[in-house]
Order: structure tokens, then sequence, then C-alpha cells
């Protein structure tokens, strides 16, 4: 990043930081997908050496909606399915 961008707020091209949250012994990543100025529910779960990828049809008008969506409907899912998740 060149210095005029660091000091006027260039961007970098990088993605905004997601926070991993533990939810009963589980790990969920939101990762929000763009869709075009929309972004697509998205996530990482994982348990151990194990993960799953959730993909939601919905889409949310910011990163952090998608993100905070996403969290909210893996732990629904790990509530309903748990292990089997990874079956």
């Amino acid at each position: 990043m060149s210095l005029f961008s660091k000091l006027f707020g260039g961007s970098s091209g990088s993605k905004p930081e997601v926070q991993s949250v533990d939810y009963n012994g589980f790990k969920i990543t939101p990762t929000p997908m763009p869709e075009g100025a929309r972004f697509r529910l998205s996530a990482q779960i994982e348990k151990g050496e194990q993960s799953h990828t959730l993909v939601r049809a919905d889409v949310l008008d910011s990163h952090d909606a998608a993100a905070e969506a996403a969290v909210n409907k893996a732990k629904q899912v790990i509530d309903e399915q748990g292990e089997r998740l990874f079956s």
C-alpha cells in the first residue's frame, strides 16, 4: 500500500476482518460471499479435524449483517444436527 493510500484511507483490497465464535464445542467462522453489492450467508463450522461449509441462499446488504446472520444460522444448524453435520 502506498504512503498516500495509508494517509487518505485508500483500500488495500482486503476483506473486512471476521471473528470466529465458539459454540457448544464447535468453531464458527463467518465467511460472507460477495454477490454484486450484497453478501451471501456463508460460514465454516469446525470441530476438531472435521469441517463443514454452510452456504445459504440468503443475501444481505452489508458484510457485517451477513456475518452475524451466518453465525446465527450456523448455531441453529449445530443445535439441530450436532455431530451428524459431518456425516
